[in-house]
């Protein structure tokens, strides 16, 4: 008995997807297989674990297992395992729709795919390998039944705008899934997956890991020549993986092909891995790990909804796709397997929360990680590049909350700064070239490196060959307020407090400069407070401009402009904090605004020139004017009455 055929539509970002399959935009279609196989591992890992958490789940476990039939008469190849299983609201959920999400930058990314050199590349980093047997199928048929359900899910579609599903009975638990393949390519045999021994050649390579047996039926070899042909010859069924955990291996003993096609598994990627790092422990708590730096950075990295952690296995057995308890926040990128012998198998995630040898174990896998990243920036430079460039935004929020770690994060992160156009430096490279009584490592943070090198804040440290470090990620904004130092010497933004750079020989001349400046503007400055009091809490002379008429400072422990936008952004409301405007008492603007202050104290007129004053100060360093209307309308009166 059967239920009608319903036909639904695909989700517009699958039918964009499903279209770019059919147009082969891969350059290897073996992998369409890996994709399937893999899948059906999954579905028994889940099947293994659900049965073991669930007493009352009626399922046998014994023989868990892929099956691989092909037939050439009918040119189909059907992928079978008889795992967890899917019910019909996850059949439309999984495959109906893309990766669950329906999110723009999913939908602009696969536009953007179209027109890409590696779209493959894309579409692999969504997890949607499904999807892959398009290329070499006309019609996909899926039958499905989940574990515990006595109804089974057919699921049908061309690769089109739409596929039909129905309701079925006397369906096997698990999944199979049938590839009505595409008709022959007679001048490629190399792609003929009708053919057990191709079939063969691509589990050898893609798969050979999976913990499974993947079973196939082949034919026997061929009769020696001269011998008696049986009047019927058997059909063997051939377990043609090796089924041996990588993990578990001598390095020595598995190819570098092996740990690729291992950590595409496990992270669901299609880009190599950049690193491989493996670690044995024994003694107090036994585990393995055999963890991969990618070479790219998730697709998911900065989503809310990202995913992390590696797979948690204990004694071979899988526990858990994404341990969030073995990796920290910050090294969510990290893939891998984790085997533990000594935790319980029925753990939960409550249960991980709080138990001591899991933070234990992760407090080490951390410090290998670190390690490895160091040891790649000593010695393999382009390796280094590529893994910051992916991943320094993500390895900087550790410096927030991994108090244990910091040291060894500043050691292994790298900064933009004034040094260098196009090369990064090290925190130890910066403190090699800084000037001698140099006591404070400078920074600025900002959007752009443009737009901090043209910052007034710039100009002194410009003119005495001072480094400053140019800090845009976001993250910025917030370590550098919490780190208080590296190597002994403090950070000190050049945006925020009082800057003296005077050696110690021109100390003394330039405090009676400074003295001698204070006195002839004190008026000034005492009348500019009181007139841009909405804006400013203090107005003062500035040592750290050299051409620049004016500047925004904040004190010590002020949020910047940008943090302030950041937290506005995120919903947070924060009171507004006044700056400190900084003058330069050598600019003809403000010598001339003395003057005219001294002999026309009472001018209205210059109450206008003051806010224009501090609107370019405020425009200068990239900030927000609170009124940009009366700002111009200022600034085109003024310009008005120069003409």
């Amino acid at each position: 008995m059967t239920s009608q055929v319903e036909q639904l539509e695909f989700q517009a970002e699958t039918r964009q997807l499903l279209e770019l399959m059919i147009h082969s935009v891969y350059s290897e279609k073996d992998i369409f297989l890996r994709e399937l196989i893999s899948n059906a591992s999954d579905a028994l890992d889940k099947l293994r674990l659900e049965a073991f958490r669930d007493k009352d789940l009626n399922v046998d476990t014994s023989d868990l297992h892929i099956d691989i039939d092909v037939d050439k008469d009918a040119r189909t190849l059907t992928v079978r395992d008889n795992g967890i299983g899917m019910s019909r609201a996850e059949v439309i959920d999984l495959i109906g729709t893309l990766a669950k999400s329906g999110t723009a930058d999913v939908r602009r990314r696969l536009a953007e795919a179209k027109e890409s050199a590696a779209p493959e590349e894309l579409i692999g980093q969504f997890g949607i390998g499904f999807y892959s047997t398009f290329m070499v199928a006309d019609r996909v048929t899926l039958l499905t039944r989940r574990a515990g359900e006595t109804e089974a899910t057919r699921w049908e579609s061309s690769g089109e705008a739409t596929y039909t599903i129905e309701t079925v009975e006397d369906a096997p638990q698990g999944t199979s899934i049938t590839l009505h393949l595409k008709p022959a390519d007679t001048d490629d045999a190399l792609y003929d997956y009708t053919q057990p021994w191709k079939i063969k050649q691509i589990v050898k390579r893609y798969s050979d890991f999976i913990s499974f047996p993947i079973r196939m039926e082949v034919p026997p070899p061929p009769a020696e020549e001269g011998a008696e042909e049986e009047v019927t010859r058997q059909i063997e069924t051939e377990t043609i993986n090796s089924m041996k955990a990588l993990w578990t291996r001598p390095r020595s003993d598995v190819t570098d092909e092996e740990y690729k096609e291992f950590y595409k598994h496990v992270s669901h990627a299609w880009d190599d891995p950049l690193e491989i790092i493996s670690l044995k422990a024994e003694g107090t708590f036994e585990y393995q790990a055999l963890l991969f730096i990618p070479s790219q950075a998730p697709f998911d990295t900065f989503m809310r909804e990202h995913k992390r952690g590696v797979q948690l296995y204990v004694k071979r057995v899988f526990i858990m796709e994404d341990c969030e308890e073995l990796m920290p926040e910050y090294l969510r990128f990290v893939k891998g397997v984790v085997d533990a012998q000594d935790l319980s198998l029925n753990v939960s995630r409550e249960i991980l929360q709080q138990d001591r040898q899991l933070k234990m174990i992760q407090k080490r896998l951390v410090k290998k990680v670190l390690s490895t990243i160091q040891k790649i920036q000593s010695d393999e430079a382009e390796k280094y590049k590529t893994l910051w460039g992916e991943f320094g935004k993500v390895l900087k929020e550790g410096l927030l909350g991994d108090f244990e770690n910091r040291d060894a994060l500043l050691k292994l992160s790298s900064f933009a700064s004034t040094a260098s156009e196009d090369e990064l430096t090290t925190l130890a490279g910066y403190v090699e070239r800084m000037h001698e009584g140099q006591e404070q490592i400078y920074y600025m943070t900002g959007e752009t490196r443009q737009m901090i090198e043209s910052s007034p804040h710039m100009e002194a440290f410009k003119a005495k060959g001072l480094e400053v470090l140019l800090l845009t990620d976001p993250v910025d904004e917030m370590w550098v307020g919490s780190v208080p130092e590296f190597d002994g010497k403090k950070f000190q933004s050049i945006a925020k407090g009082e800057v003296d750079l005077d050696s110690q020989e021109d100390k003394d001349a330039t405090e009676a400069l400074r003295t001698e400046q204070e006195k002839e503007f004190t008026d000034l400055l005492s009348w500019l407070t009181t007139s841009l009091d909405e804006h400013v809490k203090q107005v003062r002379l500035s040592t750290r401009l050299t051409t620049s008429p004016a500047c925004i400072v904040g004190d010590t422990n002020d949020f910047t402009p940008m943090l302030e936008r950041m937290y506005r952004a995120s919903g947070q409301e924060l009171p507004t904090v006044k700056r400190i405007l900084e003058l330069n008492p050598t600019h003809p603007l403000v010598t001339g605004l003395r003057e005219a202050h001294a002999a026309r104290p009472d001018d209205a007129g210059l109450v206008d020139t003051a806010e224009l004053l501090y609107g370019t100060a405020v425009l200068a360093e990239g900030g927000e004017l609170s009124d940009p209307a009366k700002f111009a309308k200022l600034l085109a009166d003024r310009l008005a009455k120069t003409l």
